[in-house]
């Protein structure tokens, strides 16, 4: 959520950095201004009212103590005005508050002035690529067939215990699937971050602290009895640990990973983009957090993008770094970097990471603070990136590595596997 002090101080910023979001912002802000004001006005009058009022029930309990009845119960009348009129104010502030807080809610991070502009994906920035896409053998087949060719994933059987989306890891694709995360996991503990096993449930506030809640309501599976919400990711539960929290500046930064299964209910179209592994209501992912320093965030940013490069150059599969551009930049990201995995079977690139600065967003909707080198609490910046993504990830692996043999499993992940090839 945007601070309104730094909305009224920069406006014109402001208009201008939610454009490259395609959004003309110039009424929301403009409402934005006007009810802080009234609030402001409001605040004013109820300090001004409770003031005054306080100051009669002293002067009150004088003309008691002095004998003067008839005196006190005249101020008594006023102080009675008094209450009726500083409830209303009341009520008054808090209907305003509340229309402004949920003003706030509506409106999106500003954009780095990195990001550049554009619509959709189409428009976003190659910034690196590496790798080297194979050359298959004739016969080669995209995952969901090698799938079921070496019976490691039963799409159908997951359809049948839940519904499309729900895949059901068997054997040697189950055994691949832990792998992963094990690997993911150490490699994360090993850079400096510290694992942490999350709830996989949250609520409301939980929800609207990291800035799913209200924009992504609809995406996110509601258990209505208890009001509490499956995550869409780890960065939810993750990132709310230090909601309320005021840190030391010496704690700073604060670096967390954890595996979660992950659940969506928004799952996108039909058609063959989306089969298979592409695009799951339920997939697992590994994530990591970071809560900095303001001044060391866009390098901790870097940091976390050097971090996934590597796993990927220890997985050796060709993908490319996207800057997003302000039309598929998420709503709470101030800058955000996707990763993508190419899928040589399906001649085509995967999504299998995001890694995003969100600047001080998420933390004033959180509360999130640190008590700087002057003694100020001062909001802190929260970072996130996917570490990686499951589905997609074992999509790329088991297309790219596929041979007229079987599969061969990543060199990096036979350790954890103790099988080098599925056939």
């Amino acid at each position: 959520m945007l601070q309104v002090a730094f909305i009224r101080e920069n406006k014109e910023l402001v208009v201008e950095r939610l454009a490259k979001r395609n959004i003309n912002a110039v009424e929301m802000i403009n409402n934005v201004i006007t009810f802080d004001e009234d609030r402001r006005r409001l605040q004013a009058e109820l300090d001004t009212t409770l003031a005054e009022s306080n100051r009669l029930s002293k002067e009150i309990g004088n003309l008691y103590k002095s004998g003067e009845v008839e005196k006190a119960n005249v101020l008594k009348e006023k102080t009675s005005l008094l209450k009726d009129t500083s409830k209303e104010l009341s009520e008054l502030l808090g209907s305003k508050t509340e229309a402004l807080t949920e003003l706030l809610y509506k409106i999106p991070n500003i954009p780095n002035e990195m990001v550049p502009r554009g619509n959709s994906e189409l428009d976003n920035e190659e910034v690196f690529a590496a790798g080297t896409v194979p050359k298959l053998h004739d016969k080669a087949l995209p995952h969901w067939k090698l799938a079921k060719k070496y019976d490691i994933i039963d799409f159908e059987l997951g359809n049948k215990i839940t519904g499309a989306g729900f895949p059901v890891y068997k054997g040697k694709g189950a055994r691949l699937q832990r792998a992963l995360i094990a690997y993911f996991l150490d490699k994360n503990t090993a850079a400096g971050y510290t694992e942490y096993q999350l709830p996989l449930l949250v609520n409301e506030a939980s929800g609207i602290g990291t800035g799913q809640l209200p924009d992504k309501e609809g995406q996110m599976y509601h258990v209505t009895e208890d009001n509490l919400y499956l995550i869409p990711t780890a960065e939810v539960p993750g990132t709310n640990i230090f909601r309320d929290v005021v840190l030391s500046e010496s704690e700073l930064p604060v670096c967390i990973t954890g595996y979660t299964p992950c659940f969506r209910r928004e799952a996108g179209s039909y058609g063959a983009h989306v089969r298979g592994l592409n695009r799951l209501h339920q997939f697992d992912k590994v994530e990591i957090i970071r809560v900095e320093h303001p001044s060391e965030s866009y390098k901790a940013l870097d940091g976390m993008v050097d971090h996934v490069k590597d796993i990927l150059k220890d997985l050796k599969l060709p993908y490319r770094i996207l800057r997003l551009c302000g039309g598929d930049t998420s709503f709470a990201s101030a800058l955000t970097y996707d990763f993508e995995v190419f899928s040589t079977a399906q001649d085509r690139w995967l999504e299998i990471s995001s890694v995003s600065n969100f600047e001080t967003f998420q933390a004033n909707r959180l509360k999130l603070r640190f008590k700087n080198s002057e003694g100020k609490n001062e909001l802190a910046h929260t970072l996130n990136g996917s570490s990686l993504a499951l589905p997609r990830v074992l999509a790329g692996i088991l297309e790219n590595y596929q041979t007229e043999e079987g599969i061969v499993v990543p060199e990096v992940l036979q350790p954890y596997t103790g099988f080098s090839i599925i056939n």
